[in-house]
């Protein structure tokens, strides 16, 4: 009897130290767990206000892009620039070159001028922002309306009302062949002149502006050549355009077929005859992205040139002048050539 009461004594005691030890064991628990929420409470909020600033650094506009940076000018181009433009004052020239090297050359870069179709390429620039963004997909269709068709370049013009064409289709032809009706269905798809140009604004441009569709004949749309440059440099910015959207606009501005104003002078810089200039800048390491724009009084074009050492040099041009005055693209293969002269070294 004595010894079932010493056991059951011994039990009672086990029992007692074993709750002793679970409750240390709840309270130590409890405690780490306290203090595990009491540093992750603030971190929380630290981390909001970072992730808010973060998002405020990251909108990028050509303000923002090149406001802060130190560019060197290279006046020897410039005064070969001046000396050009001196001997042909019966046209009104602009142009402007950015390396990425910060260096860059202007002549009458803020002159507002004319945009004719080198306005597609900031119309592009807006439709792979919002490809990325996820407010366009790539894939989209659109649908042709009597409205969208438009005279001068292409072919989707002679395609029957109410045929369905990808976006994709729409922008690739648009820059391929300046199909103008693909131009029109485009800014359709995207809101609108009005909104277009609220975009515009929003990233810093201040020149260049829609008024009209496309064709646009009598040049009320309308850029400069320093606006058009920083465009193509912001369309290579790492934190404005998606990865996917900075490949599609290389791509869409290599099926451009116009090569008569900055790729031939590019290659007239370069000692080699005119013609078949895709293949002959290729064999020399470079490689020209570009949009023309042709209105008969004003003749434009901006690139994207890719050197020999995988550099990128951003150039444009816009020469105005008498209808059809072949004085005018000619000059801005003149320009071009001495531009290409300069920094090829």
């Amino acid at each position: 009897m004595r010894t079932n009461q010493k056991h059951r004594k011994v039990y009672r005691s086990n029992d007692i130290i074993r709750q002793i030890i679970n409750l240390a064991l709840i309270g130590i628990g409890f405690g780490v767990l306290l203090g595990s929420l009491l540093k992750i409470i603030p971190n929380n909020k630290i981390s909001t206000k970072t992730f808010a600033k973060q998002n405020n650094e990251k909108e990028i506009t050509l303000d923002s892009e090149f406001s802060h940076e130190i560019h060197t000018r290279i006046s020897t181009l410039e005064s070969k620039w001046k000396e050009i433009d001196t001997k042909n004052n019966a046209l009104k020239a602009s142009g402007y070159v950015l390396l990425e090297d910060g260096r860059y050359a202007e002549l009458n870069s803020n002159q507002i001028a004319p945009a004719a179709s080198t306005i597609k390429i900031p119309i592009l620039l807006i439709c792979l922002k919002m490809v990325g963004s996820g407010e366009l997909k790539w894939n989209e269709k659109v649908t042709l309306t009597k409205d969208d068709v438009a005279e001068g370049s292409g072919w989707i013009r002679y395609q029957p009302l109410g045929k369905e064409f990808f976006i994709h289709e729409i922008a690739t032809e648009m820059i391929r062949v300046s199909d103008n009706t693909a131009t029109n269905l485009l800014i359709r798809k995207i809101g609108g002149i009005n909104t277009i140009n609220q975009r515009f604004n929003m990233i810093g441009l201040k020149a260049t502006k829609i008024n009209s569709l496309l064709p646009d004949l009598q040049g009320t749309n309308t850029t400069t050549t320093k606006e058009l440059v920083k465009i193509l440099e912001l369309a290579l910015k790492k934190n404005f355009l998606s990865i996917e959207a900075r490949d599609l606009f290389r791509d869409v501005l290599s099926t451009s077929v116009s090569n008569k104003l900055i790729p031939d002078g590019v290659l007239e810089g370069l000692g080699k005859e005119n013609g078949n200039s895709d293949y002959k800048l290729l064999i020399e390491g470079l490689r020209v992205f570009n949009k023309t724009g042709d209105i008969g009084t004003a003749y434009g074009d901006a690139a994207l040139i890719q050197m020999p050492n995988n550099t990128n040099v951003f150039a444009s041009f816009i020469v105005q002048g008498p209808f059809n005055d072949q004085r005018s693209p000619e000059l801005i293969r003149k320009l071009t050539a001495s531009m290409i002269r300069v920094i090829k070294d």
